[in-house]
């Protein structure tokens, strides 16, 4: 069992970060979640990778952890906390770059590891990509309509722009 405090459910959703245009759960994260070690996480993964195609877990390139790190250590900056015992830092091989799982992953990696606290946290990870998913589909839904607007007012303002060349047009003459 992992000696850090448990996560409280309404913090789960915090977790939830974009990498590479998917929402993802990193492995430090979903492994506190669960209530094991990062590495004893990854083990399981690890033996059962049939169970993960690329759509359910990626690894994190050198560039994208060190962006990642960065953002941490901005974000932790502004509230003054510690930037050591903080996010994928903490109880990470620094030799190992993290995985970051969908949320089709995330819940096969409950199934993985079939504890009765992944079992259930499992549930609270499902709703919490959820809310993403609503924002995302709403998001497309918005740029959808500002695009028919932006058409629309653009064909008024050239019908608009021919008329006064027309009216100037006879002005002058």
């Amino acid at each position: 069992m992992s000696s850090e405090m448990p996560l409280q459910v309404d913090q789960i959703g915090s977790l939830i970060r974009t990498i590479r245009g998917q929402k993802v759960i990193l492995d430090y994260d979903l492994a506190r979640i669960f209530g094991v070690p990062t590495h004893r996480f990854n083990e399981a993964v690890k033996r059962n990778r049939d169970r993960f195609p690329d759509d359910f877990l990626f690894q994190l390139t050198l560039e994208e952890f060190k962006s990642l790190i960065s953002q941490f250590a901005i974000s932790n900056a502004k509230r003054n906390l510690s930037q050591i015992a903080i996010g994928p830092l903490k109880h990470r091989d620094p030799r190992k770059l993290p995985y970051a799982f969908t949320e089709n992953g995330s819940i096969m990696a409950a199934n993985v590891l079939n504890s009765p606290q992944a079992v259930r946290m499992s549930v609270f990870v499902v709703r919490a990509f959820v809310p993403m998913r609503d924002l995302l589909g709403s998001t497309r839904e918005l740029a959808r309509q500002l695009a028919a607007l932006e058409k629309k007012l653009t064909a008024r303002l050239d019908k608009h722009e021919a008329a006064n060349c027309v009216r100037t047009c006879i002005e002058s003459n």
